[in-house]
């Protein structure tokens, strides 16, 4: 398999949350101003790159079914941001990255509990495991687990509902394209959460919109790219190559953000290197 598309997802992604350590850092822009600015003109992106790469769309796919996985899948995100928001109100960004990193390891057991072409690899499976723990592990304090009521509700969506996006997504990829993909699952949350943070968005600079207009870039270009990987090289390799991204954020931070190197994340990104090596070899 060639790990070329989910490196650069990886690099794409951990480019654009880099960026937004810089917007949220900027006066006035506030979680709800970011994901109210953010969701529309991550739909108006991947509309341009649909236009762009005119990707084909058979008339046949447009289902009750489809609409219903399209639904899900939109739903699943809306809710997972609102959550995140509310638990962020008690919580650290960085403890919350943290938690939803959590969700890699059930999408990994249920894709390969449900999907036959998943668990060919008891390898991948393994391999993608460790790199998920490893991520957790480097990222993880030493305190004793006690978190607020809105976090836990979160941790659980992340745990037990947070995975079955993955799911219904590879669905989907069957018959569509990444980009049409992500651009149908769009939809419902840049509707939603424009209307939802309707108030949050007047005050927005020049400079932050500028900004915010280069991590959605960014994001949607990694996105895309990501359940491109998904369709071609399934679930469980996508996971395992995309677990560099949260350590490339942090290693770009350290030269970028001046953050101090930690011994945990070193360890796990060689861990991560490790077995993306093992994968190609294997």
């Amino acid at each position: 398999m060639n790990p070329l598309i989910p490196v650069l997802s990886a690099i794409a992604q951990a480019s654009s949350i880099v960026l937004d350590k810089t917007i949220i850092s900027i006066k006035k822009v506030t979680y709800k101003t970011y994901t109210g600015i953010s969701f529309p003109l991550i739909l108006l992106i991947n509309f341009i790159f649909f236009l762009i790469f005119s990707p084909t769309i058979s008339i046949s796919i447009f289902s009750a079914k489809f609409f219903l996985l399209i639904t899900i899948a939109s739903i699943i995100s809306i809710i997972g941001n609102i959550l995140f928001y509310k638990a962020l109100k008690k919580d650290l960004l960085n403890e919350m990255e943290t938690l939803s990193l959590l969700g890699t390891i059930p999408l990994i057991l249920l894709s390969a509990i449900i999907f036959p072409s998943e668990r060919a690899s008891i390898t991948i499976i393994i391999l993608a495991l460790v790199s998920s723990i490893a991520i957790i592990w480097s990222h993880w304090k030493g305190r004793h687990f006690q978190i607020a009521k809105t976090t836990l509700v979160f941790l659980l969506f992340t745990i037990l509902i947070s995975p079955l996006r993955g799911i219904v997504s590879k669905i989907l990829l069957v018959n569509l394209d990444s980009i049409s993909f992500n651009l149908f699952t769009t939809i419902l949350p840049a509707l939603f959460f424009s209307f939802y943070f309707i108030k949050s968005e007047k005050n927005i600079t020049k400079k932050a919109f500028f900004l915010l207009l280069a991590t959605n870039i960014l994001t949607t270009t990694a996105w895309i790219l990501y359940f491109l990987s998904y369709k071609e090289f399934g679930i469980i390799y996508t996971v395992l190559i995309f677990s560099l991204q949260p350590l490339l954020v942090y290693f770009t931070s350290i030269f970028v953000l001046k953050e101090k190197l930690h011994w945990k994340k070193f360890t796990a990104f060689i861990i991560i290197l490790i077995c993306i090596i093992l994968a190609q070899i294997i």
